[in-house]
């Protein structure tokens, strides 16, 4: 696994970049497909977003060429960086690898222990929360996270003993959601999905189709809506994706089914209406409906990053990274179309760059020379 002088062109900061309302027919069976454990065709309704010819002004864009930061990687699904420069560490799902990306090469800190493969399960999602590397992953009784301390220094690291924070989350070969993230409250975060029964979604007392809320150590924190419960927002399909902007606003992406995929702005103890509302029109109904929302075959959002109020979103069967306005959440700007495949996840890089992480190597993608890789490029205010 190396770095590689491979540049690609990509958009200027003032770049037009837009995207047309397709105009779509239905569909056969003949043309229906699985993806990220979902049936969808080849051809659904278009998206109620706007998606403006260019980017308003003083938003971030990605503005230069872009450069491979790694490449050889076997579908990976979470990276964290681990400093001011480019050090990570990177989850493969199938081998249950943590890897050390360092001076553009890596190394293997650790393999996961008891984890089981097949279809989207595996190891999924990192977070780094004081020394200590948090792990979501399914283990052969659910989903589970686990805090490992991480020893040793850039170029060394070493994966001490597994605490499990919690465990027995639903589980299956679908819609595992996986994505776990440090709130500005120092709370962990966890997405679980429907584990493929939707009606659990809607039951306060099973932990399927929910964002959670925890102390690190696993605990139920003050604040949470449920009494004793975990639960800090319901309704949900499979989220990917979660971050927050400056002023505390959370965000989160999901995978829809037949119709919507979705961004949705997080409240305390809401319910987002899954399996009961697909998109929007939920409301008359107590459901809270998306900020914006795609055909699934535009989009199937997975990670997602919120850097200066800007919220980029990494997109698989849509092929694009969107960036979306936190002040104005309905409207975003597609980047980088069908130029690198799947995109699985998006952060933040070194020196004001945006990374994102392709995924054409898990068994549904095209994979080219060099996949899966890191791409960086530089962000730029337009």
């Amino acid at each position: 696994m190396h770095t590689t002088a491979r540049t690609r062109r990509t958009l200027s900061a003032f770049g037009v970049v837009a995207a047309a309302t397709l105009v779509l027919a239905a569909c056969t069976d003949d043309d229906a497909r699985t993806l990220e454990g979902r049936t969808t065709a080849t051809s659904s309704p278009s998206s109620s977003a706007t998606t403006p010819a260019a980017s308003a002004a003083g938003r971030l864009v990605p503005g230069g060429e872009t450069t491979d930061v790694v490449t050889g990687l076997e579908a990976p699904w979470s990276v964290v960086r681990t400093g001011d420069d480019g050090d990570a560490l990177i989850s493969e799902r199938d081998s249950a690898e943590v890897l050390e990306l360092t001076g553009g090469e890596t190394r293997r800190v650790g393999t996961i222990a008891g984890v089981r493969h097949g279809g989207e399960g595996g190891l999924l999602g990192l977070a780094l929360h004081e020394g200590d590397l948090f792990v979501y992953s399914t283990g052969e009784d659910g989903n589970r996270v686990q805090r490992y301390e991480l020893s040793g220094d850039p170029g060394s690291y070493a994966l001490g003993e597994a605490t499990t924070v919690i465990d027995g989350l639903p589980s299956n070969s679908f819609h595992n959601g996986g994505r776990i993230a440090f709130g500005p409250d120092g709370m962990l975060y966890a997405s679980v999905g429907d584990a493929g029964t939707g009606s659990d979604a809607q039951d306060r007392d099973s932990l399927a189709g929910k964002i959670l809320r925890l102390t690190p150590d696993g605990r139920v924190p003050g604040g949470n809506p449920f009494p004793g419960s975990p639960v800090w927002s319901l309704g949900h399909r499979n989220v990917q994706g979660m971050g927050w902007s400056a002023d505390g606003t959370m965000f989160a992406s999901e995978f829809g089914q037949d119709t919507w995929d979705e961004l949705n702005v997080i409240e305390k103890g809401r319910d987002y209406g899954w399996p009961e509302v697909e998109g929007t029109g939920g409301t008359s109904e107590g459901f809270v409906d998306p900020v914006q929302q795609w055909a699934t075959d535009d989009a199937s959002p997975s990670g997602l990053a919120v850097i200066d109020d800007t919220v980029f979103i990494a997109n698989l069967q849509g092929e694009v990274v969107r960036a979306v306005p936190a002040d104005d959440p309905s409207t975003s700007t597609e980047y980088f179309a069908g130029e690198f495949g799947r995109i699985r996840t998006v952060l933040e890089g070194p020196e004001g760059a945006l990374w994102f992480v392709t995924n054409n190597t898990d068994g549904r993608g095209d994979p080219t020379d060099g996949d899966d890789r890191i791409v960086s490029v530089p962000l730029a205010t337009s």
